[in-house]
């Protein structure tokens, strides 16, 4: 395991691997690591490869518990490190949950942001089939969960995914339903009655290239024309464009620039919801759980969210939260303060 952490506030009188938090200066610090991974099919040829993990909490925190201690990761095309903790208006959604006294972590998955890009993504993307699918990426998050638990000395996580994301998530709760405290499912995937946004047709490589102006369009699908202009505040979709693709040197040097996309996530979407199977099964979740998405999702819609609930069976406490004027990627959005709400209540309910 690497740990490799920065001072971001000289004037703190604190050790050099602390960064204080411009949000919340001289409260919230962070700690950054590379944990080691497994290898597996799908995910590379190499060895020694490891995932990113950020980490953010108050630095009067002094104590862990399974309720205040939160694991984040993403969905198909985006990592976690520059979502999550893109501060927005001088704030970060993971500075907010860290600023109320929880360990909040988020996690890259391999082929992702900072995390160990397997071999072949430097390889045309014909040569070689799907890279990261669904089950190398749990074990992925395995891996990362157990490091948190034994650093924070704590037997079990609360869990959050996002999108793909929350496939990864619910099969891994599904599976280790003794690791999981609480889970939040945001735009959570399930069984699909239309086409996928992130599926480009035709036979899969190892990955895909994404362009920034690829990603812009795909914000304004499904929602009204006349919210559209207001929908991201001016300069926040270029501020997180500008981040994302930075963690791409090698998409960088495309013309146009294109960030790469492990193909998994999209192979996962074809043998799965889009063949009306299932990758986990709902049931065999017993930690209570949130559904919330944004009414103008059109990656995956609110049927998916309506349709997954009553399959809940043994979640204590779950809820379903729809959230006015809000696409599948409202933590950048204008209206993006009702999801920090929503899922904090949700959080702080069991941490009180």
């Amino acid at each position: 395991m690497n740990r490799r952490v920065v001072l971001a506030a000289p004037a703190l009188a604190a050790p050099a691997f602390i960064t204080t938090a411009q949000a919340q200066p001289a409260r919230v610090v962070t700690e950054e690591f590379m944990v080691p991974v497994g290898d597996g099919p799908g995910g590379g040829a190499a060895q020694n490869q490891e995932v990113f993990l950020r980490n953010k909490r108050l630095d009067s925190m002094t104590g862990y518990t399974p309720s205040r201690v939160l694991l984040m990761v993403h969905g198909a095309t985006y990592p976690a490190s520059t979502a999550f903790d893109l501060p927005l208006g001088g704030l970060s959604w993971m500075d907010y949950i860290a600023g109320r006294g929880f360990d909040v972590w988020s996690l890259d998955l391999r082929g992702y942001g900072r995390s160990t890009r397997p071999p072949e993504m430097s390889q045309p993307p014909e040569a070689h089939g799907p890279l990261v699918r669904g089950e190398l990426a749990v074990a992925d998050i395995g891996a990362a969960a157990a490091f948190i638990r034994q650093r924070r000395g704590v037997p079990k996580l609360t869990q959050l995914g996002y999108s793909w994301g929350t496939a990864l998530m619910g099969r891994f709760a599904a599976e280790n339903p003794n690791l999981v405290e609480r889970l939040v499912l945001y735009a959570p995937v399930w069984l699909r009655q239309g086409a996928s946004l992130a599926d480009p047709g035709g036979p899969l490589g190892a990955y895909r290239y994404v362009t920034q102006e690829q990603a812009r369009a795909r914000r304004g699908a499904g929602v009204p024309e006349a919210a559209r202009a207001n929908l991201v505040p001016a300069g926040w979709f270029e501020h997180w464009a500008g981040v994302t693709w930075a963690t791409d040197p090698e998409g960088l040097r495309r013309n146009p620039p294109a960030l790469r996309a492990p193909n998994g996530s999209v192979a996962d979407g074809r043998e799965f919801w889009g063949a009306g199977r299932a990758f986990y099964d709902p049931a065999r979740i017993t930690a209570p759980t949130l559904l919330v998405l944004g009414e103008w999702d059109q990656d995956t819609p609110p049927y998916m969210a309506q349709t997954l609930f009553p399959l809940l069976t043994q979640s204590p406490g779950k809820r379903l939260v729809l959230l006015g004027e809000g696409t599948h990627g409202m933590w950048m959005e204008r209206s993006r303060g009702a999801l920090f709400q929503s899922v904090q209540v949700f959080l702080e309910e069991a941490a009180s």
